[in-house]
């Protein structure tokens, strides 16, 4: 090779091999640039997520801002260290920690989301010079500050501020828009107002735990809705859970039973079924039915049977006490496909479409399906299953003269700017009874209420009360018969009857305790109710004494006292009644002291004379 030649080839080579390493310098420092955690970094997310309210506007779920810790493993100089500190000051476990350090490459998170006092700790230690390579991140999250309460209504998110349950979850989009705009910063979701009311909700919520413990039982709901337009006022479901922290629940605890849970409702469904017979012509208020203790078909050949014998009986008298015998016999009455359309219109069968994720159709078999004793057994609650919340949406055909009305869970909607962007007005969905029927049912279920009747657990001084109570066995999967040790306690309520404002539906699943008829145990849960919703809506009973005012108040043109031509008795009058005087040309007038008159010269009666001086003395 030519001498020249070679040189320059020898000098290119160094060029592109300084060249190649200068290209690798570069490129290894913008890694370090782009992945090394900015230390002063405060940018803010795309969507800040919007808050959940109450009807009355107290937060139930509001944004937060959180410290999560960030590594940048390379600036880690004693791995050791670093993770024995880490695990003591956020409580995670060291070997785990360890390993992650040793064996993973570059940036990290170590823990998202901790708490205040986590945050405390680790700035102090990076602020000693301890943890190298440690970072605080700011992160947007949310935050519960009535802890439990409604947690099964409003659900929770994840670590991304996503909704992964319940309201959170299928009102995401609404809550945290997607941004129209690719890195646009100034994004605000919107605010959502539920008809949950936080202190009726508190009471179901107590009441229904205190009954978890004291009847043994494996779940308590209770549901209260506003009997005129379906809004769910409470919606408890304990077991229950604290969503700031929903990872430490169970997957049964965090389970929202009063939407998911199916299950045969019992006796409390005789109120749906003895109205349909009504509507449909089988029977009348004044039909009569022998009860002797069982019901006999030639179509079958197991009896149905009730706790005693109870004679003739109207409709009145199946529902007060709660006879199966007597709702089969009225089941008769009527065909078994019209019978199974009543069922479907009052929405057993079908989800209520209230945005609550993981809701339950219940089952309601069609007519070709059944079985010789399917009809009877139906009209007494058995051979279906219901949700809770359908049994309380269901309901509303009897407070609203016969109309089902679809139930809201949500309030209204509003912009961040407060503006509204959607309000839920109340709706009628269809007719399923009559006026007549509706307000017959109603009259019949106060009879519940009565002595002797099943629900007078219920009964209330001065407040009328329409009620069923009811008690269903449960299946036994292991043998495909009904359980010998496990039940369905329930009870409804709506009041007043003569114009309802609220439905009250107790269900209390496998109660282990003294007792499991649901007038025993659920009409006293909805007694409590009663108690405390009364007074706290101002539902008025007949024995309140009330006061009537016309609403006006006529104030005197002048408060002041004058003096005409004798001294007045001036004793116990406050001074500012009394600084009127000093517009009397013809006084003199003195004070002396503060508080009221307790001495005055001249004496009371003394003629006025021109110039006369006035000493008032005050105590």
């Amino acid at each position: 090779m030519d001498k020249n030649i070679k040189i320059r080839f020898i000098f290119f080579s160094a060029v592109t091999a300084v060249i190649a390493v200068l290209i690798v310098v570069r490129f290894f420092n913008l890694m370090i640039l782009q992945h090394t955690p900015n230390e002063t970094s405060t940018e803010k997310p795309a969507v800040e997520r919007g808050p959940i309210l109450d009807r009355n506007g107290r937060i139930l779920a509001i944004q937060n801002q959180l410290d999560s810790v960030e590594t940048w493993i390379p600036y880690i100089d004693n791995k050791e260290e670093t993770a024995k500190l880490l695990s003591e000051a956020l409580e995670l476990d060291y070997n785990k920690l360890l390993e992650d350090l040793t064996t993973r490459r570059g940036s990290m998170w170590i823990k998202r989301k901790i708490t205040p006092s986590e945050s405390d700790a680790v700035k102090e230690l990076v602020d000693q010079g301890k943890l190298e390579g440690i970072y605080l991140r700011k992160e947007y999250g949310r935050n519960y500050p009535k802890q439990r309460l409604a947690s099964h209504i409003i659900g929770y998110t994840g670590t991304d501020n996503i909704g992964l349950d319940g309201i959170e979850y299928t009102m995401n989009d609404i809550l945290s828009p997607k941004p129209s705009v690719s890195g646009k910063n100034d994004i605000y979701g919107n605010q959502l107002f539920l008809t949950i009311d936080s202190n009726i909700e508190f009471f179901a919520e107590k009441f229904a735990a205190e009954a978890l413990v004291e009847h043994k039982a494996e779940s308590v709901m209770v549901v209260v809705m506003d009997a005129k337009n379906a809004d769910v006022l409470a919606c408890a479901s304990v077991p229950d859970f604290d969503p700031n922290t929903f990872s430490d629940f169970s997957e049964s605890e965090r389970k929202n039973r009063a939407f998911s849970m199916a299950y045969e409702p019992g006796s409390v469904m005789k109120v749906f079924s003895i109205a349909s017979f009504i509507e449909l012509g089988g029977i009348g208020v004044n039909t009569h039915f022998y009860c002797g203790g069982t019901y006999v078909s030639d179509d079958f050949p197991t009896p149905i049977g009730d706790l005693g014998v109870y004679g003739d009986l109207t409709p009145a008298g199946i529902i007060k006490y709660s006879s199966n015998v007597g709702a089969a016999y009225a089941s008769e009455t009527v065909s078994k496909e019209d019978f199974y359309q009543m069922l479907l219109s009052l929405g057993f069968g079908s989800q209520t479409q209230m945005p609550i994720p993981g809701e339950s159709s219940g089952l309601l078999r069609s007519p070709d399906r059944w079985s010789a004793r399917s009809k009877p057994t139906i009209a007494f609650g058995q051979e279906m299953l219901v949700s809770a919340i359908q049994m309380a949406t269901a309901s509303t055909v009897f407070s609203n003269g016969g109309v089902l009305l679809k139930p809201h869970i949500i309030d209204k909607i509003l912009s961040p700017d407060g503006q509204t962007i959607e309000h839920m007005e109340r709706e009628p969905l269809k007719r399923v009874f009559s006026p007549e029927t509706a307000k017959a049912m109603l009259l019949m279920m106060e009879t519940a209420t009565e002595e002797g009747g099943t629900a007078h657990r219920m009964r209330t001084e001065g407040l009328r009360i329409s009620a069923k109570t009811g008690t269903s066995q449960v299946i036994d999967p292991s043998t495909g018969t009904y359980s010998d040790e496990n039940f369905i306690a329930s009870a409804l309520a709506i009041f007043p009857t003569e114009d309802p404002q609220l439905i009250i539906y107790v269900v209390i699943q496998n109660p282990k305790g003294s007792s499991y008829y649901g007038g025993r145990i659920a009409s006293p849960i909805v007694k409590k109710m009663i108690d405390e919703t009364v007074p706290y809506l101002g539902i008025r009973r007949s024995t309140d004494t009330v006061l009537e005012h016309s609403g006006k108040i006529t104030i005197p043109e002048n408060l002041n006292i004058t003096v005409g031509d004798t001294v007045p008795d001036f004793t116990g009058m406050p001074k500012r009644k009394l600084l009127n005087l000093f517009n009397d040309s013809r006084l003199i007038i003195k004070f002396s002291g503060e508080g009221w008159v307790v001495r005055q010269t001249p004496a009371a009666g003394t003629p006025v004379t021109n110039g006369m001086e006035i000493q008032l003395d005050f105590e």
